[in-house]
């Protein structure tokens, strides 16, 4: 009986994940308020009701689809980055890796996290807070980065580590923008020139 249990437990925590992997790839092109329990359930050949149970509230899974949606940024972004030289080539690298992340056809319809910003910058409830949450992590991860290559001399001491963050994430924001919904040939070289022109600025001067 405890082996039926477990055999039980371990089916069921598999297709929730089926479920959750599919939902960030839905919410990535109708947004996290498009995911419907109904069509998510027609499209992974479940009942609705046997989705239902594992989520209970279309809030729960949101908040579930963020989540996977940070863990697979984190994965692709930061972690592949850690493998880079500490310093401005780690930050080199978790700039290219976003740029990946961002054209990446397992989530064919782009950051989650941008688009969901724009459906909830003006309501309140868990999903704003989970949202607002990311992004702070998101900011401290950056100003993180920066700091180390403080520390190892590439970058000037007096460098305004939330200003080089917020700057390097609006040449992201920037990106997106221009190479999915413009589709601009150019966009991928202008965020590279930003880049370049942000590292400039923060690099400790020459004696």
């Amino acid at each position: 009986m405890a082996t039926d249990r477990t055999d039980s437990a371990a089916k069921g925590e598999s297709t929730r994940q089926r479920i959750i992997e599919r939902a960030l790839v839905l919410a990535s092109t109708v947004g996290l308020e498009g995911l419907t329990i109904g069509d998510l359930a027609t499209d992974l050949g479940l009942s609705k009701s046997g989705l239902f149970a594992h989520f209970k509230s279309k809030e729960r899974l949101q908040l579930d689809v963020l989540d996977a949606a940070a863990a697979h940024f984190s994965e692709h972004v930061f972690a592949r980055a850690i493998k880079a030289p500490r310093g401005e080539p780690r930050i080199v690298a978790i700039f290219e890796n976003w740029m990946r992340w961002i054209g990446d056809q397992e989530i064919p319809g782009g950051c989650v996290f941008i688009s969901s910003a724009l459906e909830w910058d003006d309501r309140e409830g868990p999903v704003r807070v989970a949202l607002v949450e990311w992004f702070e992590a998101l900011y401290v991860g950056l100003a993180k980065a920066a700091r180390i290559a403080v520390d190892e001399g590439h970058f000037r001491p007096d460098l305004d580590l939330q200003q080089f963050a917020g700057e390097l994430h609006g040449i992201m924001l920037k990106f997106h923008l221009d190479s999915r919904l413009l589709r601009a040939e150019r966009a991928a070289k202008q965020a590279q020139t930003a880049l370049e022109r942000l590292l400039a600025d923060a690099r400790r001067p020459r004696v």
